[in-house]
């Protein structure tokens, strides 16, 4: 047995994140028409005019919010955080502060009101990513990340650059969006690095974005919301932890003392839509990342890039589907849970939900299921999908405490079939 870590308290409402476990990621921006990854302007050094095709020619015509929110809710996804300007500067939102944004493409609208109204409709919680970062905007500094990193004057032209006139932009649009669409869930704040170099250029930090205040401001506007930990501030002030592209094996903890967290994922190599990307997971890949992440107390943010005229590609769907079938039959072994008290086997991964205890099966055995440690502590066990019983046995050798249960020669028909078992 195994003891189930607790994190320290945080002022963000915890309660709704940890029962919910599973949400999904929005990515989507001007980058949606090149169609090669939401870091185009960073990766091919594309200036302003350059990139300016993509603002005149955004018109996402078949954007539905009401889709969009009814997949999120069909694939048993709690939540929604969507992008509400990445790094390029672009504004899904109808920002006072800037003529960059949606409303003044042929799209003409504030995606981000629709989409808010569309998820909330469908009972998802909504959560805001915002992009500290603007390639877009005058007064951002040319850094070691910036497009025009490179550009033999970026010295100079750094000269007519102010950040304290780019942060009252950023405070002011973190403002508006704490303020005009209702109860935000989520704060989503990407990113900082103040350890970039290039050549004579730095990166950002705490002290770029005055983080403290910013963090201040938030939690002034909205004191329930959860926050996330990419201010580059001190780890105890953020309310999650966000392993990126990255699945944690066990419990995620910061100087040894165990966190909320949330690994967020993408179904291929990019967040944006990408045409030509081919490195999608399969459905085996798709549910175990789920399940691994639950059983180490964690969340799944799971990405969609919708295309450029709104729409989740066939791909997305289809990868959206693995999560809705199986969560159809199998989402209690998810809902609630944390990491096991019993140590977890090789076979899969165990959850847990009071004196319910999942074994979810990553490979099929053959006939039988051998659990160490749980003789005399399971009271009834059952195949989740179906419900139907699997009977046990108890090992003689009192050291082992081994549990037996018999299982059906053939693995059910499901990615990942799962063993409910009742604790007494």
């Amino acid at each position: 047995m195994s003891t189930i870590p607790r994190p320290a308290p945080v002022q963000g409402d915890m309660q709704w994140f940890v029962e919910s476990r599973f949400g999904m990621f929005i990515h989507w921006g001007l980058y949606a028409l090149p169609a090669r990854h939401e870091w185009i302007k960073h990766t091919e050094e594309i200036p302003d005019d350059a990139y300016a095709p993509y603002f005149t020619f955004f018109e996402p015509d078949l954007f539905d919010p009401k889709a969009w929110a009814r997949m999120a809710r069909e694939a048993a996804m709690k939540y929604v955080v969507i992008t509400t300007k990445h790094h390029e500067g672009f504004c899904l939102f109808d920002s006072h502060y800037t003529d960059y944004k949606a409303t003044n493409t042929p799209c003409g609208k504030d995606l981000i009101k629709e989409a808010v109204d569309a998820f909330r409709a469908e009972g998802l919680r909504v959560g805001f990513y915002y992009s500290l970062i603007d390639w877009h905007h005058p007064d951002f500094p040319i850094d070691a990340l910036h497009p025009m990193r490179k550009h033999p004057d970026a010295r100079k032209l750094n000269q007519s650059r102010d950040m304290a006139r780019y942060r009252d932009y950023l405070f002011n649009q973190v403002r508006e969006l704490l303020t005009n669409y209702g109860r935000i869930d989520i704060m989503w704040f990407d990113f900082s690095y103040p350890d970039a170099k290039l050549n004579d250029l730095g990166g950002k930090g705490k002290d770029d974005w005055h983080s403290e205040a910013l963090l201040k401001l938030v939690r002034e506007l909205q004191p329930h919301v959860i926050v996330d930990n990419r201010l580059d501030l001190p780890p105890e002030m953020a309310d999650i932890h966000t392993p990126e592209q990255f699945q944690p094996r066990e419990w995620v903890t910061v100087d040894g003392k165990p966190v909320y967290w949330e690994t967020c994922q993408t179904f291929s190599g990019s967040w944006g839509y990408h045409r030509d990307e081919s490195t999608w997971k399969s459905p085996e890949q798709l549910i175990q990342m789920l399940i691994t992440s639950v059983s180490c107390g964690g969340n799944l943010l799971m990405n969609v890039g919708p295309t450029a005229r709104g729409l989740f590609d066939p791909r997305a769907r289809e990868a959206l589907a693995v999560y809705r079938d199986w969560m159809a039959l199998h989402g209690r072994s998810i809902y609630g849970c944390t990491q096991s008290e019993f140590a977890a086997p090789e076979y899969g991964r165990l959850t847990q939900n009071g004196k319910r205890l999942y074994a979810h099966l990553f490979a099929w055995p053959f006939k039988h299921l051998h659990l160490d440690g749980l003789a005399g502590k399971v009271e009834y066990a059952q195949l989740l999908n179906d419900a139907s019983e699997l009977p046990m046995r108890e090992d003689a050798d009192p050291a082992r405490a081994t549990l037996t249960l018999e299982l059906p020669v053939r693995k059910p028909e499901v990615v990942v079939p799962v063993v409910e078992l009742f604790l007494k």
